[in-house]
């Protein structure tokens, strides 16, 4: 199974994604693969699902707001990426963790205590350099993890995966492309961007350390490398990192404890959902 077949009903026809189907996963068998521990498989989709979820409800807050109206474009589009990545990675959980439960059930019906995002997506959205900031860190993460990812086990997650590289490669360099404009321009945007890191610099520990997806084959410790000398390389482009070639990343405030893959979250969650799931759930029994 490749990324296309997620892109063809079962007599064949393509399909625009979003369009015609409530089962974003239509046509494609589902079923868990031998030796494939179906837990393990579920949470690993919903968090990586929920990651997805909550970073577009960030990003959808720029829409009237950015700097541009390109940029305005480019942010929306990159909270849609997700949005599509989200409704893939919740149904497949649903079906790995035997409840057959939906994407809405995923994301209008649970609290913020159900959610297993990491807490640097949750935070308020800021100025736009720590936007930018955030959004390199998140995207260099996770585009290592879904890269890995694209040789698990269970062939429905490496299409997804593989799917998601695509995106996620373009949502890297629309960040650092903006890290390298603000880093390398203004005293002014230099200051905002070193900023803007100094905030994400607390949260990132959280990512390089989750091993949520450790044994469909993305190990920590790998993804951890390729992010932190990714991250190294962009700040450098961007004359951000500091004297000793050492990176902001590197030297600022200790980790926050506390994991939002248990649970563990901040004060900005529920708001953030609040607002996400108000219409669906005063109109429970709705359909769109």
């Amino acid at each position: 199974m490749t990324d296309e077949d997620l892109y063809v009903d079962g007599d064949g026809a393509r399909w625009a994604f979003g369009t015609g189907f409530t089962d974003p996963l239509h046509g494609i068998d589902q079923t868990v693969p031998d030796g494939v521990d179906a837990e393990d498989l579920a949470a690993c989709c919903l968090a990586l699902g929920d990651d997805a979820l909550v970073s577009a409800q960030r990003l959808a807050e720029w829409c009237t707001r950015a700097p541009e109206l390109e940029e305005e474009l480019a942010l929306a589009n990159i909270g849609l990426d997700l949005l599509g990545q989200a409704r893939l990675l919740y149904a497949r959980a649903g079906r790995a963790d035997g409840t057959g439960r939906g994407e809405d059930a995923y994301a209008y019906f649970r609290t913020p205590a159900d959610f297993r995002n990491v807490r640097l997506a949750e935070l308020p959205g800021g100025d736009f350099a720590f936007t930018v900031a955030r959004l390199l860190v998140l995207s260099v993460w996770r585009l290592a993890v879904c890269e890995a990812l694209t040789t698990a086990p269970d062939p429905v997650l490496a299409a997804i995966a593989a799917k998601s590289v695509k995106e996620l490669a373009y949502h890297r360099r629309w960040a650092a492309e903006w890290t390298v404009r603000l880093g390398d321009g203004t005293d002014e945007s230099a200051a905002r961007m070193r900023a803007g890191f100094d905030e994400v610099a607390p949260w990132l520990d959280e990512l390089l350390t989750d091993g949520s997806a450790a044994r469909l084959g993305a190990e920590p410790a790998v993804v951890a490398a390729r992010s932190r000398l990714e991250l190294f390389h962009v700040l450098a482009d961007a004359e951000l990192n500091r004297s000793a070639g050492v990176s902001p990343l590197d030297t600022s405030a200790s980790p926050v404890p506390g994991s939002g893959r248990n649970g563990q979250h901040t004060p900005h969650l529920a708001p953030l959902l609040a607002e996400l799931q108000s219409v669906a759930r005063a109109h429970p029994d709705a359909s769109w």
